[in-house]
């Protein structure tokens, strides 16, 4: 099985990072003021739906919070724990990002039914299916080290430590890379939550379709190390 290098890995990283800055922004502007994988400010809204007594803030947080949840754990399960010695890019993570991708096909049908208009059980069902897939995301990243492309508030605070003491911060152009990428997605997200409802699945399945595709380009659903299998087997 062939296997990417790191800078190829952390481009990939990079890519998926457009898709969960653009479904951040898809959810919080259409389906209920709430993130799909930033907890931080999912558990604030919940602290805010409390001291105000907001009823539906305090559901779309908590259902976000708890589809988000489920996506890790489901995720972890599938894609395992990252272990010494394992291919830059286990054929687990693959397989999680292409449940991923199917959980947001799942979502972009639900969203174009609903004419990019979606209220009542349909907004909060696809409110959950993005949360899940950004929980998915997140394991199957997590499989590859201390990474992610969902929540990036430790990856700024060390290149902010890093400058601080005068070194360069260590793989500072992922850390650059996915910063950047959240931005550009969740602006191309919000666009098209605003303004082109119906181009919103491009928006969010685009990014994560191409990682998809060219990993497997790898072979990375069939057998290889040693270090991939699961558990116990």
């Amino acid at each position: 099985m062939n296997q990417p290098s790191a800078p190829v890995r952390d481009a990939l990283l990079v890519v998926l990072a457009l898709t969960s800055g653009a479904v951040d922004a898809v959810t919080f502007l259409r389906l209920g003021n709430v993130f799909s994988s930033v907890l931080t400010g999912n558990l604030v809204l919940l602290g805010v739906a409390a001291g105000q007594r907001h009823a539906a803030l305090a559901l779309n947080g908590g259902l976000a919070l708890a589809a988000f949840s489920a996506g890790v754990l489901a995720g972890t399960a599938i894609a395992g724990a990252a272990s010494e010695g394992q291919p830059a890019w286990p054929r687990r993570v693959t397989v999680t990002l292409a449940i991923e991708l199917v959980v947001l096909v799942a979502f972009s049908a639900g969203w174009l039914a609903a004419d990019g208009r979606p209220s009542g059980a349909v907004r909060l069902a696809l409110l959950g299916l993005a949360a899940a897939a950004m929980g998915l995301q997140t394991a199957a990243v997590h499989r590859l080290g201390p990474m992610s492309t969902t929540y990036l508030t430790s990856t700024l605070g060390g290149i902010l430590e890093a400058l601080a003491v005068g070194r360069r911060p260590p793989d500072w152009p992922r850390s650059v890379g996915l910063i950047v990428a959240v931005i550009i997605g969740a602006g191309f997200g919000a666009l098209t939550a605003e303004l082109l409802r119906p181009v919103v699945p491009v928006a969010i399945l685009l990014p994560l379709a191409a990682v998809v595709a060219r990993v497997l380009g790898w072979g990375t659903l069939w057998p290889g190390s040693p270090h991939d299998q699961p558990e116990g087997g």
